[in-house]
């Protein structure tokens, strides 16, 4: 697998949640860079565009499906693989999610078991 697949950008306004992620992913030999909120993610985007993207749906300055809808806008419907987690379980949040380019949805709290089972399934691992 190429290097630039092995990126992550990991965007959550929690600390915590970025940490875990971080050391989890970092574990399976991916690069991790942060973002806490989309609009930082966007600009990271434009910078050097990450292997993929675990994301958060609430944030402050410009959420995970307003970020969401800015990439697949700019970069196009496919590249890079947008993974979603967050406590948002009802069924509209996450049709919303994959209709505007998702590739995967993962809940909160998530465990190690679980984020790598969501980036198998997309062909990440």
């Amino acid at each position: 697998m190429s290097d630039a697949i092995r990126t992550c950008l990991v965007v959550d306004d929690s600390r915590v949640v970025r940490k875990v992620a971080r050391r989890i992913l970092e574990q399976q030999g991916f690069t991790i860079e942060e973002a806490e909120d989309g609009q930082k993610a966007l600009e990271a985007c434009r910078r050097n565009m990450p292997g993929s993207v675990l994301l958060d749906w609430n944030m402050p300055v410009m959420n995970g499906i307003e970020f969401l809808k800015a990439l697949r806008l700019e970069f196009g419907p496919d590249r890079p693989p947008v993974m979603f987690c967050t406590t948002e379980n009802d069924i509209s949040f996450i049709e919303q999610a994959i209709e505007n380019g998702a590739q995967e949805f993962i809940m909160k709290p998530f465990d190690e078991e679980i984020l790598l089972g969501k980036f198998a399934q997309v062909g990440l691992l």
